[in-house]
């Protein structure tokens, strides 16, 4: 699989330099290499010899990159997570968080030139692997963990709140994220036996975040009754 540029620019960042732009390209060719090794292989039997040779980099150069050969094959989903919180950030200030949570989502996968990763066949059979393989499982979860904390920074801000003990922003992102992982799983086991393409998954996540805002009304409705 070919590495290509990062889905976005976060708004506002400084232009490349050389080195910059050579050591991105050796992250996204040891990213590759891990993936297609995986996937080839399986993970057990994939080493981080094997995916800097691959690379055609030096183990010293992975180590510079990644901590093992799991966060090597999740870096995209690393920059899916990136690409979500710079449209966050740059969604009108005047939208509810959660709305302007999922339309950052949708603006992510509806992003033809510069499209999600997870919308490539490897990316979708990795994560059908999540199931079987616990360290690529716990290694997802960190990456998604990271993205997330980023993303209650953003709706904090949003908010104009930064008060540990204000649970807005947390349990904003704690279910919008929730709603796009659900989607992203369910989306991914389907694909073994499915051709499940974009519109497959755009129309997954509106499906289940549409879920999640009907079953929050009855519970609101309900909250208001005596038990």
């Amino acid at each position: 699989m070919k590495a290509t540029e990062p889905p976005v620019v976060p708004p506002g960042g400084a232009p490349e330099d050389r080195r910059q732009r050579k050591a991105r390209q050796t992250r996204n060719a040891l990213a590759a290499a891990a993936l297609e090794l995986i996937l080839e292989r399986g993970l057990t039997a994939t080493t981080v010899e094997a995916i800097a040779e691959r690379a055609d980099v030096t183990r010293r150069t992975f180590s510079r990159h990644f901590t093992g050969k799991e966060d090597a094959a999740l870096d995209f989903v690393r920059g899916d997570g990136d690409a979500i919180n710079a449209r966050l950030r740059a969604r009108p200030t005047a939208e509810p968080p959660l709305l302007a949570y999922r339309r950052a989502v949708r603006q992510w996968l509806a992003d033809e030139g510069n499209p999600a990763w997870h919308l490539s066949p490897e990316m979708r059979r990795l994560l059908a692997l999540l199931d079987r393989e616990p360290a690529l499982f716990a290694a997802y979860e960190r990456i998604r963990v990271d993205a997330q904390e980023e993303s209650i920074r953003v709706i904090a801000e949003r908010l104009g709140t930064h008060d540990v003990r204000d649970v807005r922003p947390a349990v904003v992102v704690d279910a919008a994220a929730g709603v796009l992982t659900a989607a992203l799983r369910l989306w991914a086991r389907g694909a073994a036996d499915h051709d499940l393409g974009a519109a497959d998954l755009a129309a997954l996540v509106e499906r289940a975040y549409d879920a999640l805002i009907s079953e929050a009304a009855s519970a609101a409705a309900d909250s208001t009754t005596e038990e």
